[in-house]
């Protein structure tokens, strides 16, 4: 055996090894890299490992195996993260389409499979190759997807190029909803992108009919970064899914001030449906003097009016933690997929840093004790600490 062909053979079983890795909970005793905090919350459960890191993906990627052409084994292509990923659960296969950064900064979607939703994701052969609008764009990203009751998968993502109307302006982008669908995850039909008159990210399509219409969680924004007048998570019926237009948006949840939503906050997965309601997890953003910090938070809205919010509890839900928080854009945990397993468990698919995907798991039960008995934001410090002094007088009462 060559020094090349040692190389390969200790590559691909050093890859092998960390696809079949067993994860596991964390615990105080195992966490490897610090204490969580709040992975003993009672809500959910964080894992060890993260699912999906760029070490994770196919060799074949990235090495060309070719001896007489890359003789010292180089990485011809490298990638740099794997993250905000859309999940579904099909045909007992958990299915999550991540966002796949190259060292090229370009990103792409990409298809792994997991036989338990916690550990064992290995990617597909191929990444997904999506067709383009009529405007091609030069960025794709942070897909949601959704099994609509129209029969179709749907997967609804960030489409960005560069602003024109700023040539010398080379950071200068626009942001729009792309939209595709599938029945497999291997081929997608391009839609035209989502027509409003705003700049849209992290537009969320609703699993159900709403009045015969599809409807979308949009969230407006004055330009590709700020917010500006945009007043948080809005709503739009759309008649035409292949021609979607936003032609009436309203917000029903809004940004406020010092609050985690304080600078923007937007849709995560498309909600869960539940007797008690639909249960919503997003994305908050608020400013600090080391950057802007990204958390998750969840709240419910009516089954009969996904308008309408019936549980709103205060604070956050899901924060990085240790090692979490360390990466390419430091202080962000972000989701756009969760898959609801038939015995009520709840996979959640957070990336941390914009580098990592994790797994937490909960279930329907928890999420909904969670929502409607956790106290709401009382906006002020007196009213956080009389919420703070029934909840000790209360405990008081139960050790007598």
């Amino acid at each position: 055996m060559t020094t090349f062909e040692q190389k390969t053979k200790a590559l691909y079983q050093l890859h092998e090894e960390l696809l079949t890795r067993k994860n596991e909970p964390v615990t105080a005793g195992n966490s490897g890299f610090g204490t969580f905090r709040f992975s003993q919350n009672g809500i959910y459960e964080k894992y060890r490992y993260p699912v999906l890191t760029a070490e994770h993906t196919p060799l074949e990627w990235r090495y060309d195996f070719s001896e007489q052409d890359n003789p010292f084994l180089m990485q011809r292509i490298m990638m740099n993260a794997v993250l905000n990923a859309g999940a579904i659960k099909l045909e007992g296969r958990y299915l999550v389409v991540c966002r796949v950064e190259g060292a090229d900064r370009k990103s792409f979607f990409a298809v792994a499979e997991s036989p338990n939703g916690i550990d064992n994701f290995r990617f597909w052969d191929e990444p997904i190759t999506m067709p383009d609008d009529v405007i091609p764009a030069t960025n794709v990203y942070d897909m949601r997807v959704t099994q609509h009751e129209d029969g179709w998968i749907y997967g609804v993502f960030c489409a960005e190029r560069h602003d024109d109307s700023q040539p010398g302006n080379l950071s200068a982008a626009t942001a729009t909803a792309g939209i595709a669908r599938t029945k497999d995850l291997k081929t997608w039909e391009r839609l035209p992108d989502l027509k409003a008159k705003s700049q849209q990210r992290n537009v969320v399509l609703h699993p159900d009919f709403v009045d015969g219409k599809y409807a979308f969680y949009t969230r407006p924004q004055d330009g590709f970064i700020d917010t500006g007048s945009g007043g948080g998570i809005g709503w739009a019926l759309v008649d035409d899914i292949t021609h979607a237009e936003v032609k009436d948006e309203k917000i029903i949840y809004e940004r406020k001030y010092h609050t985690i939503t304080e600078v923007k906050n937007g849709e995560g997965p498309h909600p869960i449906k539940t007797p008690k309601g639909w249960l919503h997890l997003a994305h908050g953003v608020r400013g600090t003097a080391d950057g802007l910090r990204y958390v998750l938070y969840m709240y419910m809205t009516a089954l009969d009016d996904p308008t309408c919010v019936i549980a709103r509890p205060g604070g956050y839900f899901l924060v990085p933690e240790c090692d979490e928080y360390l990466g390419d854009v430091m202080n962000v945990a972000f989701s756009n997929g969760w898959i609801k397993d038939d015995d009520g468990r709840v996979l959640i698919y957070y990336a941390s840093a914009d580098t990592r995907l994790h797994v937490a798991v909960s279930t329907v039960d928890r999420l909904i004790d969670y929502c409607m008995n956790t106290p709401e934001d009382g906006m002020t410090t007196s009213a956080s600490v009389e919420t703070i002094k029934k909840l000790i007088e209360k405990n008081r009462q139960l050790a007598k």
